[in-house]
């Protein structure tokens, strides 16, 4: 089971409105805490996209700061996977963020809700 924030529907449509994606899979769902557990996930304060990344072969994500950080408790950035190439998994973006430049965004504030699923 995948423990996380779900992003708000309405607000989903009018990001990827805003922010069309690249690949032709499109993500643009969630923020994981974690793929194994059963507890639904902390509260958090505040939850904003800050920063833009893309590998140029199908992998596309954008870095989250969760109450103003990035790092996820198992040493990786929070994220949203956005849209990915025919072949590629979401699990990919977290060795995308790692290798490439962050490009800076504009803060988005984001309305998220924990969950599992």
């Amino acid at each position: 089971m995948t423990l996380g924030w779900k992003l708000d529907r309405t607000q989903r449509n009018a990001l990827l409105a805003a922010l069309p994606p690249r690949y032709d899979r499109v993500v643009a769902d969630h923020v994981t805490l974690s793929v194994s557990g059963t507890d639904v996930p902390f509260e958090v304060s505040s939850a904003q996209i800050i920063g833009h990344v893309d590998d140029g072969t199908g992998v596309e994500a954008y870095v989250v700061a969760m109450d103003g950080s990035t790092q996820r408790p198992d040493g990786g950035t929070w994220h949203i996977t956005w849209s990915l190439a025919e072949g590629r998994a979401a699990r990919e973006s977290n060795a995308v963020i790692a290798e490439h430049v962050l490009a800076k965004v504009n803060p988005i504030v984001l309305q998220l809700t924990a969950a599992h699923w």
